[in-house]
Order: C-alpha cells, then structure tokens, then sequence
C-alpha cells in the first residue's frame, strides 16, 4: 500500500510540473516569438526530467514490494 502511495504522489508531482512547464512555456513564446525554439528544447528537457521521477518512484517501489 505505502509503495502505491508513493508512486501516486510522485506521478501527481510530475504531472503538477509538466502543466506548469507548458503553461509557462507557451506564456514565454507569447512574449518573445521569437525564442520559441530555444524554449521548446529547454522545456522539453524539463519536462523530461519531472517526469523521470515518476521512473524512479516505480522503480523503487518494485525494489521494495518484490511482488
């Protein structure tokens, strides 16, 4: 039960991240068009990181509960 919570939280932290991370994203390209390439690279590298907890979380989680 405590692995699930867990994981459920982490999955609830990267998806919290990733909507600030388009949100702000699409907020920076409206005020400067033209950056929206170097925005898009940087956060779809942010995006990728927040959602590598939810990874690491469900990794550990069948580290602990072998079942």
């Amino acid at each position: 039960m405590t692995g699930n919570i867990h994981v459920g939280l982490a999955a609830l932290g990267a998806a919290i991240g990733v909507g600030l991370i388009g949100a702000k994203a699409s907020e920076a390209v409206g005020r400067n068009p033209g950056a929206a390439t170097k925005i898009l690279v940087q956060s779809i590298l942010a995006i990728a990181f927040a959602e590598g907890i939810v990874f690491f979380a469900i990794f550990l989680a069948t580290k602990a509960w072998p079942a």
